[in-house]
């Protein structure tokens, strides 16, 4: 057989002129322009711009955000942008990085006040902007994603401790707003916290919803489902959502307690209706009941339903011992009177979009805490969140039809990682992309409708 793979050497130098990689972060300059995102940064951040600083502290912090956007991990890789200044503009150095993150530490509270205030402004803007494709457009609720995650540490850090995982670092608690089957969702909330703090723990999931929610349109705030897995399912969590102030919906995961599995011992042969697969349609091997009425939930808040789902293990899974009957059970419970229970189950079911969520956030720099101090990592996870922003809105406004979908990975590879040449002439710069990459002609098209809006 003959070998096909190539045999010619390929001649490496460094003499290219007018080159620059990452050509496609130009989608992610022109998102945070529409959205308003710099110019929010720039004024919130000002307290801590010296008087004759060459550096705005927002463009630095926004810079970060680009950088953990086209796959940076720390502090230093925005040497990725500082040697493209005809795209990027003038990039801090990395000693001017260094002691601005430490001034944020050092006044965290403050700090992080302004990088919010700056995003929930831009979210806004872009939500406006995206049109049908935003959260709550379809006149539903925003539904809201709250989970805890494990990010190890490998080194001794601030408050970093065993887990409940038996693994060493930090168990941060996330809030996302989800973009349904069209889109991916986006960053609310990135509340940090030790490695030992509970999975379960009423006030931290109280305070990552209060942030959320502080992230939203005002309009969209009264229009909320709040969705977690048995950890939220807590009388203090749940007494917190359902105050009458608030007029926030809930679906929450519900530990198979002794009681409920009494209950679910009590229901009749014929309550069990299907329950649904991920396309709406009946699942073979899979039903659902309404076991409200067998419990007393008088110490929980008034108008909680608790539905059972209960379904046959796939082959090979290894049984628990709440399976009854060789069938295994999930609970949880809503405070939503209407529709089919399949519906309702299929709705809480879907909360796993979340866990692609966190995969996504720790491939896009929330997988290691770089910095050694707690308040410094609290800030780098407010970067983090930015950059998670940036690209859920270009897609939000800017792509259409897979693209949309697309999650961090693919987008740099496909978008981002593009290399271009810069062309001067009658005043203007253009950057010419390859022609013959696939995706050359869906990164103008982006980038053409990004540039018709207005600034924000």
């Amino acid at each position: 057989m003959k070998n096909s793979a190539r045999t010619a050497r390929v001649t490496v130098s460094a003499d290219g002129r007018g080159l620059v990689s990452q050509a496609g972060a130009v989608l992610l300059w022109e998102t945070m322009r529409v959205t308003g995102l710099g110019r929010g940064l720039s004024g919130g951040m000002a307290r801590w711009r010296a008087p004759r600083a060459v550096h705005d502290p927002g463009k630095i912090v926004a810079d970060l955000a680009a950088a953990v956007a086209l796959g940076g991990d720390c502090l230093a890789d925005l040497a990725v942008l500082r040697e493209q200044p005809e795209l990027a503009g003038p990039v801090a150095s990395d000693p001017v990085v260094s002691r601005l993150v430490s001034q944020l530490a050092g006044d965290l509270p403050q700090a992080l006040k302004a990088i919010r205030a700056a995003r929930a402004a831009a979210r806004e803007r872009a939500w406006a902007l995206a049109g049908d494709a935003a959260p709550g457009a379809d006149g539903g609720p925003v539904i809201v994603d709250l989970d805890a995650t494990i990010v190890i540490a490998h080194s001794e850090k601030q408050q970093a401790a065993p887990t409940w995982k038996k693994t060493f670092g930090f168990h941060p608690m996330t809030a996302f707003a989800d973009h349904s089957a069209s889109g991916n969702g986006e960053p609310l909330a990135f509340l940090l916290r030790a490695g030992s703090a509970g999975s379960n723990t009423a006030a931290d999931h109280i305070e990552t919803t209060r942030l959320a929610l502080a992230q939203l349109p005002r309009h969209l705030r009264r229009k909320v489902l709040v969705r977690t897995d048995s950890g939220g399912g807590t009388h203090g969590f749940l007494e917190w959502l359902t105050a009458r102030s608030r007029r926030l919906h809930y679906s929450v995961g519900m530990t198979i307690t002794a009681d409920i599995q009494d209950a679910i011992g009590k229901v009749p042969a014929d309550a069990w209706t299907p329950a649904y697969d991920g396309d709406g349609q009946a699942r073979k091997g899979a039903w659902v009941a309404d076991i409200t009425g067998l419990l007393d939930l008088d110490s929980w808040p008034a108008g909680m339903r608790i539905i059972v789902r209960k379904e046959r293990p796939h082959p090979g899974a290894q049984l628990r011992f709440t399976d009854i009957d060789g069938h295994r059970f999930t609970a949880f419970a809503t405070d939503t009177k209407r529709g089919q229970l399949a519906d309702l189950e299929l709705r809480h079911r879907r909360r796993a979009r979340c866990e692609d969520r966190v995969r996504c956030a720790k491939d896009t720099g929330l997988r290691n805490l770089p910095l050694k101090g707690f308040a410094a990592n609290q800030a780098w996870c407010e970067i983090v969140a930015l950059a998670c922003e940036l690209i859920a809105w270009t897609q939000m406004t800017a792509l259409a039809g897979q693209a949309r979908r697309w999650e961090p990975k693919r987008l740099r590879l496909r978008f981002f990682a593009i290399a271009g040449r810069l062309a001067r002439g009658g005043r203007r710069t253009r950057l010419r992309l390859a022609g013959r990459w696939p995706w050359a002609s869906d990164i103008t098209a982006a980038v053409t409708r990004l540039q018709a809006l207005p600034s924000g």
